[in-house]
């Protein structure tokens, strides 16, 4: 079974918007490119963006697959499309962090005030609740490809 078309491409959705977003955020001057890092700080920032990238295909392997077990498949398909953004809110709270770089920090980083950053998170959060509440909400519409191959619906009964 495949989970429902809603689901798969909201999570796809939100999966894409990780690489682009760090690759957009990070693969700069004021990050990889930033004369006052250290190799070894410019090593973790190609390896956060690498983690961006091996999320992304990971939450699309699992949004997409088959799978009979559909809670387990939803939670690791959610669990992939969040995990980079939690990790990402938590980072606020070590000590000496900072959402923007104050030799960077643009007027234009942010939204209503908020830093583009944390809205990015938030957005991501929610697509990926969404799409899992898709998924599992009762009714829901799970592709079933038989042996002769053609696929038909299935309602959900979690």
């Amino acid at each position: 079974m495949r989970m429902p078309i809603s689901s798969r491409i909201i999570y796809t959705v939100a999966s894409v918007m990780l690489p682009i977003g760090a690759f957009n955020a990070d693969y700069n001057a004021s990050h990889q490119f930033n004369p006052d890092w250290t190799p070894h700080a410019r090593f973790h920032g190609a390896q956060t963006l690498s983690f961006s990238v091996l999320l992304a295909v990971a939450t699309i392997y699992f949004a997409w697959r088959g799978s009979e077990d559909r809670r387990s498949s939803v939670i690791a398909t959610s669990i992939f499309c969040m995990v980079y953004w939690v990790a990402q809110a938590f980072a606020i709270f070590f000590p000496g962090t900072a959402f923007v770089d104050p030799r960077f920090d643009l007027p234009s980083g942010y939204i209503f005030g908020v830093p583009g950053q944390l809205i990015a998170e938030l957005v991501a959060l929610i697509l990926t609740l969404v799409a899992a509440w898709l998924a599992l909400k009762p009714g829901a519409r799970w592709i079933v490809t038989p042996a002769n191959g053609k696929p038909r619906n299935a309602s959900a009964s979690v």
